[in-house]
């Protein structure tokens, strides 16, 4: 089943006004906890940047890989009239930013756009950062803790996917992109402003994100997200319809931990675990009017010794 629904909206400029902070700040932990997916305004990114990296992106598309994408065998497997469940109807490349680049090696991309691109990116870093640190705020964890979970030995992995889904003349017989959660940390996806296509499951439904107006970033927390925050906040499950209206662009990047690093729960986030039921009693007779937070932090320091 598929429904519309009004999706979160942050207003990123509120976190530096000092009467709609808290208010915002419930927002995006609402929306980290509830959807795993929202949209952000006023952002910092130069939307000058923006529109001329979709601009490109789409020149790029009709003039490299349009054709070959058409006389691809994924694109004739339409003419057996049978649904494909194995394939995508898309077309992609792939970039990576950190920690070392290759994009000046896509020499199939115009100088222009790989300097466009370079500065889009490092503007999208410094936002995933930031998101980043609000959601640990949220979660009551140390500010930078996501990062440097995510820093590994050379510092975190960002790439981006770029991925055209052209316009498909059986829709019925094919998903653009198959459903899937995304595995790493925060997706920040500037996506087409016209052609809708991508859904998000929610609450047993299939919500139809609509194309980004006024510059608008989509934003999604990835599968180390949800155990970082130790299922808190949600990776969730999304897919792209193919369209016969038109082609959608998206430019999603991956603001990832490095492939080295180890993530797990953060510990202020876990639950005492192997407690003797006596030893609670005895602390929640001397705490039961305290805060049981900080009773959990206690049994916690007693079951790992550190009394």
């Amino acid at each position: 089943m598929e429904m519309e629904m009004e999706i979160p909206v942050i207003d990123l400029s509120n976190f530096d006004i000092s009467h709609k902070k808290s208010e915002t700040m419930e927002l995006l932990h609402e929306a980290c906890q509830k959807w795993g997916f929202f949209m952000i305004e006023n952002h910092e990114v130069d939307t000058v940047v923006m529109e001329e990296v979709k601009l490109l992106m789409n020149m790029h598309y009709e003039e490299n890989m349009k054709q070959s994408f058409y006389n691809s065998e994924t694109a004739k497997m339409l003419d057996k009239n049978e649904y494909i469940k194995e394939k995508d109807w898309e077309t992609t490349f792939f970039v990576w930013h950190r920690p070392t680049s290759n994009i000046n090696q896509l020499t199939t991309l115009s100088q222009h756009l790989r300097k466009r691109m370079d500065e889009y990116i490092e503007q999208v870093i410094k936002l995933a950062e930031k998101l980043s640190q609000l959601m640990c705020e949220n979660l009551g964890i140390e500010k930078n803790q996501i990062m440097e979970a995510f820093a590994g030995s050379k510092g975190p992995s960002v790439g981006t996917k770029v991925a055209i889904y052209p316009k498909c003349r059986r829709p019925d017989l094919i998903r653009g992109l198959r459903e899937h959660t995304d595995a790493g940390g925060i997706i920040l996806l500037l996506q087409d402003e016209q052609v809708p296509g991508l859904e998000f499951f929610k609450d047993g439904k299939w919500v139809k994100i609509p194309p980004s107006k006024n510059n608008r970033i989509f934003i999604n927390t990835g599968d180390q997200i949800e155990i970082l925050s130790n299922g808190a906040y949600k990776s969730a499950l999304h897919r792209v319809m193919a369209i016969d209206d038109g082609n959608r662009l998206s430019v999603a990047t991956f603001y990832n931990p490095c492939s080295d690093a180890l993530i797990s729960p953060a510990s202020q986030l876990l639950l005492p675990q192997c407690v003797r039921f006596q030893d609670y009693l005895n602390l929640y007779s001397k705490t039961k009017f305290g805060d049981k937070g900080l009773r959990f932090q206690s049994i916690k320091n007693m079951t790992n010794g550190n009394h």
